[in-house]
């Protein structure tokens, strides 16, 4: 009765688990709000971005905005300008979520509403400028949808969203030739509703499938008494950014020069300011051809589009791959398991030739070497024998072994640094659990846009959970190294990686700090990660280092390692470590770099849209794995070959050696691609590139090092194996 009862409730734990696991994430057609008629609707801002900039910026920092009135919204329960609570994937992402003074109430339209005026000085008009001419977009929210403007594509069959609305545009003045800049201060928001499925459609409930934003720039002139411009849908002037230049200041400056730089002006406080009206209108559209389920396709029809590149990518890397496989097959099912048989039938392996058998005879005892049937005497005798024994050695000479099977007594060598090698294998191995858990969410639909900073917060989670696998490798792989302090061994495993990672972010943050981006993280922010790294993660890095160094121990070796180590003879040019890890690095590359386009193009070049094809990237990073384990074990029994036994480090860097070739191609990417402005924007692509290719390599070179390290195993155990047997 006990026993049925406990496994009751372990029964009622996972369903309760389960069902906050469901709460927790947001996924589509589960999470629907529906809103009934004069209902009010939230409308949130959250930061500005651009292409040609890594920096963002909180909406309400901008100091041309309107800036909220911390009114409170009826029947919302919120304040403008109160901040939503966030994520720790959105605040990693800059996002800055705040409510509006945007009323909108289901079922009403309105032409055109006054927000209000907003003055801003001659810095804030310059700031505006600048924001203006590097192209920013404004992200606002509603219902978790992203504001987007509509576009239809070329053939005119498919609508698609684009996110985000521009917060002005730049033009030349026909008289002077000189910049304009104009804010965008109308916008027109549309929303796209249906009737609610279920019970609540029954009952008056409507669910919002899109929301649009258009925006455009209108003059303060000619207003009615509302602040709504006369007409809103023909706009002939814009609001243009410029405050006029303060000829007095400017000729007291330079008094003795003809031409006065405006530029030197607008820093300058002297109390000009510039008057910003700020209107929105309103409609809303039935639109039932959007399911709410299918509400977030429209953002991904430019995916669909490019499906066939990504077939392209996904048929290049089969090929390359069964290429491996095959070269991998001959290597194990012919060269290897001929080497193996060709040296049990010759004899017992010692260092550096084989000892003759020798022949049994029909009873299945050993015949005496070289005695001859005939006897003419003791002198005579031992003679002949001499002269037999001497022909026996020119008709059976004692064979030379070469290649891999000198090195059985070296192979198992522990390798130099082997105690920086282990921390790095286990981090790795955290990187792998991290990648295959978000990659598999996401797969799965759990891990998407809707779930804004969803993957950011889970691959922290999982990273920092990951611990355990980081230390019970880490330590067994340092047992296997001979190391007897694991304790040093495990604290290691859990500051190295985390604390170089956590030391370059906190630096990047300077600069991004000094330029009041959004982008930079709060100092509690910081906090709560240093409090996950050292109170959460170390003791999880312990526990396994822990299991892995003293109740497992070590993996079994098939060979002894001899006291002397063996002279490693003369390399040829593409075993050497670095031409080798280039060569060997350039085939996964191979495999990935169409798809790498598709990845690059969302985090760098095109911000308003989202990657959402994790389909093709689960399918390519599968082949790549492959990829990796077959160049590997490839490049592994070339270097065995060559009787060089320092493998350990080689295959790790050889596993991650495209890394290498991925950072070339940021660079080119960054050059050809990209027309990203200014100093700390270069500095902040340049660092995430080579962190995020650092993880890569980790991530590769621990899958390299683990498939060697099975495969050098499993072939002197072969070997090992059939000398005991023909022993």
């Amino acid at each position: 009765m006990h026993a049925d009862f406990r496994i009751r409730l372990c029964h009622l734990s996972a369903i309760s688990l389960a069902l906050s696991f469901a709460q927790a994430f947001y996924i589509p057609g589960w999470s629907i709000k529906s809103y009934k008629d004069d209902e009010s609707i939230p409308l949130f801002v959250n930061k500005v971005y651009s292409d040609h900039s890594q920096l963002q910026y909180a909406y309400y920092d901008l100091p041309f905005v309107c800036q909220p009135t911390g009114e409170k919204h009826v029947g919302l329960g919120l304040s403008s300008g109160q901040s939503i609570g966030l994520n720790l994937g959105e605040v990693l992402r800059g996002d800055r979520i705040t409510t509006s003074d945007y009323e909108l109430i289901m079922g009403r339209d309105e032409e055109c509403r006054y927000l209000g005026t907003h003055e801003v000085d001659r810095r804030g008009v310059k700031r505006a400028q600048h924001i203006i001419s590097r192209g920013y977009v404004a992200e606002w929210i509603v219902d978790n949808l992203p504001g987007a403007t509509s576009f239809v594509t070329v053939d005119k069959t498919k609508k698609y969203y684009a996110a985000g609305f521009k917060v002005g545009y730049k033009d030349y003045s026909p008289s002077t030739g000189k910049p304009r800049f104009f804010l965008n201060n109308h916008v027109t928001i549309v929303l796209r509703w249906r009737t609610a499925p279920g019970k609540d459609g029954e009952q008056g409930g409507k669910v919002i499938v899109g929301f649009e934003v258009y925006s455009k720039s209108v003059s303060p002139n000619n207003r009615n008494e509302t602040g709504c411009p006369g007409d809103v849908h023909n706009v002939e002037e814009g609001m243009q950014m410029y405050i006029a230049p303060n000829i007095t200041r400017l000729e007291s400056k330079y008094p003795h020069s003809s031409y006065l730089p405006e530029e030197d002006d607008q820093d300058s406080d002297d109390g000009a300011t510039l008057s910003i009206p700020y209107t929105y209108s309103v409609y809303f559209r039935e639109d039932d051809t959007i399911e709410w389920a299918n509400r977030w396709d429209l953002y991904f029809v430019n995916h669909e589009d490019s499906s066939r590149i990504h077939w392209l990518a996904i048929l290049n890397s089969f090929v390359i791959a069964g290429l491996l496989t095959a070269v991998v097959g001959v290597i194990l099912a012919r060269t290897m398991r001929g080497d193996i048989k060709g040296h049990s039938k010759d004899g017992i392996m010692e260092e550096g030739k084989t000892k003759p058998k020798r022949k049994r005879g029909m009873n299945g005892t050993k015949s005496p070497r070289n005695v001859e049937k005939g006897t003419n005497g003791l002198l005579e005798q031992s003679g002949d024998a001499d002269n037999d024994i001497d022909a026996s050695s020119d008709e059976e000479p004692l064979e030379d072994i070469t290649g891999w099977k000198l090195l059985h007594g070296d192979v198992f060598r522990p390798p130099p640094y082997g105690g920086l090698l282990a921390p790095l294998i286990g981090s790795g191995m955290q990187l792998v659990f991290m990648a295959v858990g978000l990659l598999g969410l996401s797969c799965l639909g759990v891990l998407n846009p809707s779930f804004r900073g969803g993957f950011v917060t889970v691959g922290v989670g999982l990273f920092v959970f990951a611990g355990v696998f980081s230390g019970y490798f880490s330590g067994r792989v340092y047992r296997n190294f001979g190391g007897q302090h694991w304790k040093k061994n495990t604290l290691m495993t859990a500051l190295l990686f985390p604390g170089l990672l956590f030391t370059l972010v906190f630096i990047l943050d300077l600069f991004v700090w000094a330029e009041a981006s959004s982008t930079a993280l709060p100092f509690g922010t910081l906090v709560a990660l240093v409090a996950l790294w050292l109170l959460v993660q170390l003791p999880l890095v312990y526990a396994g280092g822990w299991y892995g160094y003293v109740r497992t121990g070590p993996w079994d070796h098939p060979t002894k390692t001899h006291a002397i180590p063996r002279q490693i003879p003369q390399q040829s040019w593409y075993i050497k470590s670095v031409r080798s890890v280039l060569l060997a690095g350039l085939i996964p590359f191979a495999v990935i770099f169409i798809e790498l386009l598709f990845v690059f193009q969302s985090l760098w070049q095109d911000k308003s849209g989202y990657y959402y094809v994790f389909g093709f990237l689960g399918v390519m990073s599968i082949v790549l794995i492959l990829t990796v384990i077959e160049v590997t074990i490839v490049a592994v029994y070339i270097q065995l070959c060559a009787e060089n036994y320092h493998w350990w480090w080689q295959s790790f860097f050889i596993g991650g050696g495209s890394s290498v070739w991925v950072f070339l191609y940021c660079i080119w990417y960054y050059f050809t691609k990209l027309h990203i402005q200014g100093f700390v924007s270069t500095i902040l692509f340049f660092s995430y590139s080579f962190l995020a290719c650092a993880v890569y390599g980790l991530l590769t070179g621990t899958v390299g090092f683990l498939t060697a390290y099975a495969f050098v195993r499993r072939i002197y155990g072969q070997v090992f194996n059939l000398l005991i047997f023909t022993i």
